[in-house]
């Protein structure tokens, strides 16, 4: 059926009525309200049927959303689902250009339509508000509960919010879990989500927190492309105390709702009136560029409520890291296990066993590396104290954020650093504690103010402590949220690892400058990660925000430097390069090691040369799951930085550098896999290229399987 199909807009009403009648029984008396996104291409549908409130969301005419219920179940049993009448339709339009402190832009519209809708449910005298902002690529929606007498506190059994597809679209999934991200995706049609979620789990066994709650459940952000080729992307924006949202499949109907992680009561989420949830997201796209270009999630977020962001600045670090995550050295500094078990341990007088990587001698070549080569800040993992038994820990004080271990010594480093114009970047693993963790925060962030650390990395391996709790459930959501906020006032940029998933909170908070979230390079040490995943990334985790993915791996057959890994990065060297493009971040890491940019110093060069901050940023190419293209002009410099990342069947590319400036000539740097280049046995095969290019220009570049292209275009 064809987008703009004359019959069909003649029976665009008749086909929402008909939907209904297999839905719901009959329709409320009271009439439909209808918006249209700025350029009409998108309809937005309320009505209350029945007493229920139902959306329907069209694409010219064409159903992207077919009518779906909304409300929520509460514990008193007085449900938010029915029984409702309409009061109150509002409608406005929003048009608006802000900037973010850093991004892939430096200026971002945001326009909208708006409908806000009040219902009132008469048998409890309680009344809902019901807001949906509609842009030209998606639409946000959430539950608004204004102050009144009969809605105070409540406890949320379950949000029934739904989204019934109009089609068994083809999904990137992974699976729904309250504790981790990190999976792989899954490409299949909707309808083959059960059948494949075994396979998926028992892929996944070995990690015993990995666990679905449901053989059709799926996490956010999730994307799915229609068999005509609409891009469709459900997710949510502003997560704050509130339940992360999950994504439970009715397969028999093709009909999502929304499944919120409880917490150790099994409750999903404890409210107060006056009050609001997170936004739920529709994005949909005749094209795939169109999806990774779109701004929805952050343009329904606050804006930034730090007066003063001079000292967020985006940052491109190296660490004492990846040795360790290969397994060639360690983060505890002696194994001396037993005394550390009964909290006895003087470190001082603990044998070390030798393999401690966060010494003073490894911290120092690391720093002058980081001062020769340009790089901001050195990351640090392993220089406390509590390493020796930390992980699946069932104590509740397992670091203290402020003891270094015997041979890291803090101030000495710090000033060490300084005076070569680099800063160390903290390290706070917490274990999951979070008590423990809220406990000594404060004091973690003077003592970081008192050396002169300006970022933190932290972590939250394990499971939640208070048991029962879980990473994405209220309770935690609350902690990450705080600990961004305690740090901004200490003036620190904070890198969550292990957190919830980021829903565009980073335009409010942008000292958020970093999340993990996702299975990041570190995989790669663990068996590897699948060809084709930065190729979906892009459309489903970086939704929400920019991910700490840590590429830069050029010595990609680890087993050639590290005894007892037989692991490889399923990359090209190239592709590593090119991931500093398409894999959004203002926060960069070069992960590899030192001796390998040393090694291969020609292709460093990219690394170092890359920007982290941008002007303006054009998608040239993308399909979820094959390959993507990104272009983008760094802020301030007025270079270009070209990347692709493509999956293990490789990709052919003609681009046109017609956003270059007319009349101008250009000195085009190219980064290209070799003839023979191969991710699995020819990974270190590349050329580097030069050449004069103007607007007119077109480069033809081909990506090996698992490879890519990065490209440095500067002014001549």
């Amino acid at each position: 059926m064809k987008l703009t199909d004359k019959k069909t807009m003649k029976t665009a009403k008749y086909f929402f009525m008909a939907a209904l009648a297999g839905l719901l029984p009959c329709k409320a008396a009271w009439g439909e309200e209808k918006i249209s996104s700025p350029d009409g291409n998108l309809q937005l549908t309320f009505d209350v049927v029945d007493g229920r409130p139902v959306y329907q969301l069209d694409i010219k005419n064409h159903p992207v959303v077919k009518p779906s219920l909304l409300g929520l179940e509460l514990t008193d049993g007085k449900h938010l689902m029915d029984g409702f009448t309409q009061v109150q339709a509002d409608t406005c339009s929003f048009d608006e250009t802000w900037s973010p402190v850093w991004g892939e832009e430096s200026s971002i519209r945001n326009h909208y339509k708006e409908l806000a809708v009040t219902l009132e449910q008469k048998s409890t005298d309680r009344h809902m508000v019901l807001r949906f902002r509609l842009y030209n690529d998606g639409v946000g929606f959430r539950y608004e509960f204004p102050q009144q007498k009969n809605l105070v506190y409540f406890v949320i059994k379950e949000e029934k919010t739904q989204f019934a597809m109009a089609g068994d679209h083809l999904a990137w999934w992974i699976p729904g879990d309250y504790d981790t991200q990190e999976y792989t995706y899954t490409t299949s049609r909707l309808s083959e989500i059960r059948s494949k979620m075994p396979a998926v789990i028992e892929a996944h066994k070995d990690n015993s927190s990995w666990e679905t709650f449901s053989d059709t459940g799926v996490q956010t952000s999730l994307q799915m492309k229609s068999d005509d080729g609409l891009y469709i992307n459900i997710h949510e924006a502003a997560l704050v105390d509130y339940s992360c949202m999950h994504l439970n499949l009715d397969d028999t109907n093709l009909t999502f709702t929304t499944w919120l992680t409880p917490d150790a009561q099994g409750h999903k989420g404890y409210l107060q009136a006056p009050c609001h949830t997170p936004w739920r997201t529709v994005q949909v796209c005749d094209d795939a560029r169109k999806v990774l270009a779109s701004r929805l999630i952050l343009n329904l977020n606050e804006p930034c409520k730090i007066e003063d962001t001079s000292w967020i600045k985006p940052v491109k670090y190296v660490g004492v890291w990846w040795e360790m995550i290969a397994g060639r050295s360690t983060w505890s500094y002696t194994n001396d296990l037993p005394s550390v078990k009964l909290g006895l341990t003087d470190y001082a007088k603990c044998k070390p066993n030798g393999t401690h990587a966060a010494n003073n001698d490894t911290v120092r070549r690391y720093i002058d590396f980081a001062a020769r080569h340009g790089f901001d800040q050195v990351l640090v993992e392993g220089w406390n104290e509590g390493w020796e038994d930390w992980f699946g820990c069932s104590k509740d004080y397992v670091f203290d954020f402020q003891t270094p271990y015997p041979d890291f010594d803090l101030p000495e480093l710090n000033r060490y650093a300084q005076s070569k114009g680099v800063r160390l970047m903290m390290h706070h693993e917490t274990s999951s504690s979070t008590r423990n963790y809220e406990r000594h925060l404060s004091d973690a962030y003077k003592l970081m103010n008192k050396y002169g650390y300006v970022s933190v990395k932290s972590g939250y391996v394990g499971d939640i402590l208070p048991r029962g709790e879980h990473h994405y459930g209220q309770w935690q959501v609350n902690h990450y949220q705080l600990c961004v906020e305690e740090a901004a006032k200490h003036k620190i940029m904070v890198n969550g690892h292990e957190a919830v998933r980021p829903t565009g909170l980073c335009r409010t908070w942008p000292n958020l400058i970093g999340n993990e979230s996702a299975k990041g390079t570190e995989y790669e040490a663990f068996g590897g990660n699948d060809p084709d995943h930065t190729t979906i990334l892009p459309f489903t985790r970086l939704q929400g925000g920019p991910m700490d993915y840590t590429p830069g791996i050029l010595e990609t057959q680890i087993y050639k430097w590290c005894k007892n890994n037989s692991s490889y990065v399923r990359s090209t060297l190239v592709r590593q390069l090119a991931l500093y493009v398409t894999m959004y971040s203002p926060l960069q890491m070069a992960a590899d090691l030192p001796e390998h940019y040393e090694k291969y110093a020609d292709a460093f060069q990219f690394i170092k040369d890359v920007a982290i901050d941008w002007e303006k940023s054009l998608y040239l190419e993308a399909e979820p799951g094959d390959y993507v293209t990104i272009a983008r002009k760094a802020k301030g410099t007025g270079e270009w930085f070209i990347g692709n990342s493509s999956d293990e069947n490789g990709h052919a590319s003609v681009l046109k550098l017609d956003f270059l400036d007319p009349g101008k000539k250009y000195m085009a740097t190219i980064y290209a896999d070799g003839k023979k280049a191969h991710y699995e046995h020819n990974p270190a095969d590349y050329t580097i290229t030069t050449r004069t290019v103007t607007a007119k220009s077109v480069l033809k570049l081909k990506a090996a399987p698992g490879g890519g292209y990065a490209v440095r275009i500067v002014e001549k």
